[in-house]
């Protein structure tokens, strides 16, 4: 109510316009367990809320699991191929010769 009365006698306060290039720390499921929202007078159910960052934060881990498992599959198969490539090489010069 009291925003409705400063809007309609100009007296309220504009949001900061969002900036795309605002940096944010990078998310990791502890900081999503521990966040907490300040609580409003018509808030939201505040169980509601854990029980749904839990989620969250159980789904960006197993993404993060994968991701680590992805990068060690990653590196494991460019070692393998410069080796392969480092060998191949070494034989094509023994044949030219």
């Amino acid at each position: 109510m009291r925003a409705l009365l400063r809007r309609l006698q100009g007296r309220h306060r504009p949001r900061p316009p969002a900036t795309d290039d605002t940096w944010y720390p990078p998310l990791s499921p502890e900081r999503i367990r521990t966040r907490r929202f300040t609580p409003r007078r018509r808030g939201v159910d505040p169980d509601e809320i854990a029980a749904f960052l839990g989620r969250v934060a159980d789904e960006l881990a197993v993404a993060q699991t994968a991701l680590d498992a992805v990068r060690e599959e990653n590196a494991r198969i460019k070692n393998a191929l410069r080796d392969w490539q480092s060998h191949h090489s070494a034989r094509r010069w023994e044949l030219v010769r």
